[in-house]
């Protein structure tokens, strides 16, 4: 039984700037240990989008779950890794069904779509 769909645009620009403000403090606050550590293994304009996917990933997720982000998820309740072939596996302590979740990039957007399964 569905859950919940969420979906999210952004605009690269605006992680870029806040990036460029903020530098790590941005991405730690809204990206995992382990998905930090991807993070910092990329070049800068990469660093944009993986940190932009994963934000906008993650506001599509809350939005599905039904409360947005906020206190009950938070960032690091969520997170989006890649299984061997590069596809994005995302998890969450607030959730234990299943997840589905797509992320696409284009030129200075990304937008994120997330689909929550249970039982």
């Amino acid at each position: 039984m569905i859950r919940g769909i969420g979906i999210d645009i952004l605009d690269l620009e605006r992680v870029k700037k806040l990036q460029e403000k903020l530098g790590d403090r941005f991405a730690k606050r809204v990206l995992t240990s382990n998905e930090f550590k991807q993070y910092k293994e990329y070049t800068r304009q990469r660093q944009i989008e993986y940190l932009g996917g994963r934000f906008s990933c993650k506001e599509s997720f809350s939005k599905a779950y039904g409360t947005g982000l906020g206190r009950e998820v938070g960032f690091k309740d969520i997170e989006i890794l890649q299984d061997e072939i590069g596809h994005p596996i995302m998890t969450s302590t607030k959730f234990s069904g299943k997840i589905f979740v797509s992320i696409s990039h284009e030129k200075k957007y990304v937008v994120t779509q997330v689909l929550l399964e249970e039982g």
